[in-house]
C-alpha cells in the first residue's frame, strides 16, 4: 500500500497548502493533521507552542507516513530544525515568500508587505530572512491575529472581511506596494476577497508553490495528471471531534469553489 504524505497545521490553515499538492498530486494519499485543541498557535508562547508541535508530529509518525508537511509558518520557524532531527522521514517546513516578493518588485521600486501571526513576526527565522534578501529595506509587515480564529470558524463572509482588511490596511499607502505576501497559510482562505480591497496592481503571494516544489523534489514526484480519487485525504485532529473532521472538509471544498 503506497504510504500517505502527512500536513500538519494548527487548524484548518494548511488545507491552503495541502490544496495545491493534491491539484499537481493527484495520485497520492494524503493525511491532514489540525491541532484543534491548540489554535490559534500565534498568539501563545514560543515554548508552548513546541510542546503542542512535538506531540502532533509523534502522533502522525505513528500512522506511517512517507513525508510530513509542516504546512504553518509559525510551526515551522518554531520546531522544523528539532524535528528534521527527529525523525528519519522528510520534514518539509514553510517560510513567507518574502524572497520571490522581494525580486518581483526590484525593478519597479514598490514596497513589499508582509501578512503574518505576530508569533512567525518576532522569531529570529523570520528577521533572518529579511534580513537576507530585503537588501532595499523595502519589507513591511503587519500581524493578522484574528483573522486565523475567523478562518477557524469558517467565517468567510465578503463584506465583513473586506471591511476588516480595510480597517487593518488604512493607515498604509497601498499605492506604494507592489506585492503583499501572505505569511500565514490560513490567509489564502481570504485571496478572493483581498484581491476586492488592494489596488490592481498589487499582486498576492504565498509560500505554499514552493513548499509543494520542495516536498515533490524530495520524494523524487513529478507533476501528475488525472482525476483525484474521491477520498484522497485522511483527516485526523489532536481532539479527536467528529466535528473538526468534517469543518476540515467543508474548508476543502471551500477552496475548491472559490481558490486558485
Amino acid at each position: 500500500m503506497n504510504k500517505k504524505i502527512a500536513f500538519f497545521d494548527s487548524g484548518i490553515g494548511g488545507l491552503t497548502v495541502l490544496h495545491k499538492a493534491m491539484q499537481q498530486l493527484p495520485q497520492e494519499q494524503f493525511l491532514y493533521y489540525a491541532d484543534t485543541l491548540h489554535v490559534p498557535y500565534g498568539t501563545k508562547s514560543a515554548d508552548e507552542v513546541r510542546g503542542h508541535i512535538f506531540d502532533c508530529v509523534e502522533a502522525i509518525v505513528r500512522e506511517n507516513v512517507k513525508a510530513i508537511v509542516i504546512a504553518c509558518n509559525t510551526a515551522t520557524s518554531l520546531a522544523v530544525k528539532d524535528l528534521r532531527a527527529m525523525y528519519d522521514i522528510p520534514v518539509i517546513g514553510m517560510e513567507p515568500a518574502v524572497k520571490p516578493a522581494v525580486e518581483m518588485n526590484r525593478e519597479s521600486g514598490k514596497r513589499v508587505l508582509v501578512f503574518a501571526t505576530a508569533l512567525t513576526l518576532s522569531q529570529n527565522k523570520y528577521n533572518e530572512l529579511v534580513s537576507r534578501v530585503d537588501d532595499h529595506h523595502s519589507v513591511d509587515s503587519i500581524p493578522l491575529p484574528e483573522l486565523v480564529e475567523r478562518c477557524e470558524q469558517l467565517d468567510f463572509d465578503p463584506e465583513k472581511s473586506a471591511a476588516y482588511f480595510r480597517r487593518k490596511l488604512a493607515d498604509l499607502d497601498l499605492n506604494a506596494y507592489g506585492t503583499v505576501v501572505l505569511g500565514c497559510t490560513h490567509y489564502p482562505f481570504y485571496t478572493p476577497i483581498l484581491r476586492t480591497v488592494l489596488p490592481d496592481h498589487v499582486q498576492i503571494i504565498d509560500g505554499s508553490t514552493g513548499t509543494v516544489n520542495r516536498l515533490k523534489h524530495l520524494l523524487g514526484l513529478t507533476e501528475q495528471t488525472g482525476m483525484r480519487p474521491r477520498e484522497q485525504v485522511t483527516f485526523l485532529s489532536s481532539s479527536g471531534r467528529m466535528e473538526d473532521q468534517e469543518n476540515m472538509r467543508r474548508a476543502l471544498e471551500y477552496l475548491d469553489t472559490n481558490y486558485m
